[in-house]
């Protein structure tokens, strides 16, 4: 019995992962914060020792009816890549979703030529309804 304990301690030492050695905390340089006002508005930023900016800013854009009153929020970020190139966001959000824009984020491929006439042909030209008989 003390041969199979040893061996489960033995084990698990093993697998226990190597320890880190512990990171200084990153400063915050800077850090703006106005709060949520009266009318639903914020605006917030901040700044990082390690590069890492920040800001956001929202508010509620009106609707046709007090309850459909909506969320905006535009901010953007930036920091830096690990190869030592510039990453920048801009992003909207609002009742069509989040919406950001980078030249880091992928883009759709063009729709070749050929499939675009055929897509635009078919558009006009509507098949009629057909009736289904049952």
């Amino acid at each position: 019995m003390k041969l199979i304990i040893l061996s489960l301690a033995i084990a698990a030492v093993s697998c226990a992962p190597a320890s880190q050695p512990t990171a200084e905390p990153i400063p915050i340089l800077r850090y703006d914060n106005e709060g949520v006002n009266p009318d639903g508005s914020y605006q917030w930023n901040i700044e990082t020792g390690n590069g890492i900016s920040a800001q956001e800013k929202g508010q509620v854009k009106a609707g046709p009816n007090p309850e459909e009153a909506e969320m905006e929020v535009a901010g953007s970020y930036e920091y830096t890549n690990e190869d030592g190139s510039k990453v920048q966001v801009s992003y909207i959000a609002n009742k069509d979703g989040y919406q950001p824009q980078s030249d880091i984020l992928p883009t759709p491929h063009p729709i070749p030529p050929a499939i675009l006439r055929a897509l635009e042909w078919i558009a006009a030209h509507p098949e009629p309804e057909q009736k289904v008989r049952i």
